[in-house]
């Protein structure tokens, strides 16, 4: 229950000198600004006392602390993010009413990376995604080395004309990070399991698998079961019959063609068989899993992927972060 005034002041003794020397006191502090010794100077008294009159001033509610949020930060909504969803930390931008959404996302994930990215870790990154291009494009080079490796999670190989965005989402990250890349050199979608299982075989795909159980963060995007245009455009677009088989199944939507049904289970089709890329398992064993994510199109994709523990941090838009926490 809060307490009323006319309650408080009784406690204090609202007419005692000690009640009027803390009142003045702390006005002296937070108002005008002096210095303690300023004001136990000019009020004769000691500085101690100065101090635990300050610090009880607070305590009884004399003093109360308010933190103003300005336009554009939206902390509290963060806060309602973890803890609705168990997340480690939710970054959510405001990318305004004219203003480019992937472009504000980039940035925040970029201004993330540079803050978090503290030496040592070992990333991993998904490919064809333009959420984390954007990101990329947006991170300035670090002085000194900030990781070891990045390595590529889903196959990248593709169109000639668009192998050159996924080529350069690991290139980027690599050399603004000082680590060394590590690529898939396949495509992300096989035409059977047989082939999958062929190709996953070779060498060249079991050397860069061996990196995936050992990573310590993983950088992805979320996708719905429509591919992006990136992904379209890529040849390794989903058909049309997958697409339907894949919604019949309950998939609302994808972390490196990992599909995943409105609680976050995975999605186990055919279609999961033709993947070259990190399971799902082994995605979810990384201690630090960062999505970088928005439009309220994706929402419910975004929500499946927060229920099933596919993500530790969001990185989102404030539109769609307002859409998550309202959905009951």
């Amino acid at each position: 229950m809060t307490e009323t005034p006319v309650g408080m002041s009784r406690r204090l003794g609202a007419g005692d000198d000690q009640t009027r020397l803390m009142v003045r006191i702390a006005r002296m502090y937070h108002e005008q600004g002096l210095r303690q010794s300023e004001i136990a100077s000019e009020l004769h008294v000691s500085q101690p006392r100065v101090s635990r009159l300050l610090k009880r001033a607070v305590e009884v509610g004399i003093v109360r602390t308010t933190v103003t949020e300005p336009g554009g930060v939206f902390t509290e909504l963060e806060r309602t993010l973890e803890r609705r969803f168990g997340l480690a930390e939710a970054v959510v931008v405001d990318p305004g009413a004219d203003a480019d959404e992937l472009r504000a996302l980039g940035s925040a994930a970029a201004t993330y990376l540079e803050t978090t990215l503290i030496g040592g870790d070992r990333i991993g990154i998904s490919s064809w995604s333009a959420s984390l291009l954007a990101a990329v494009e947006s991170l300035r080079p670090s002085h000194q080395p900030v990781a070891q490796t990045v390595v590529q999670l889903v196959g990248g190989v593709g169109e000639s004309r668009v192998q050159v965005d996924a080529t350069r989402l690991l290139t980027r990250l690599a050399a603004a990070t000082g680590a060394e890349p590590v690529f898939l050199p396949a495509p992300g979608l096989l035409g059977t399991a047989a082939a999958r299982d062929s190709l996953a075989a070779d060498s060249s795909v079991t050397s860069v698998a061996a990196h995936w159980p050992g990573l310590t963060m993983a950088l992805v995007g979320i996708g719905t079961t429509e591919p992006s245009p990136l992904l379209r455009s890529s040849g390794n677009a989903i058909s049309e019959a997958d697409q339907d088989r894949l919604r019949s199944s309950g998939a609302v939507g994808d972390v490196c063609l990992r599909y995943f049904d409105a609680d976050g289970e995975p999605v186990r089709t055919d279609f999961d068989e033709r993947v070259i890329g990190i399971t799902p398992e082994t995605l979810r064993a990384i201690p630090r899993r960062i999505a970088v994510a928005g439009g309220v199109r994706k929402a419910p994709a975004i929500r499946g992927a927060l229920r099933g523990g596919w993500i530790t941090v969001l990185i989102t838009d404030a539109a769609t972060a307002r859409a998550l926490v309202e959905e009951r």
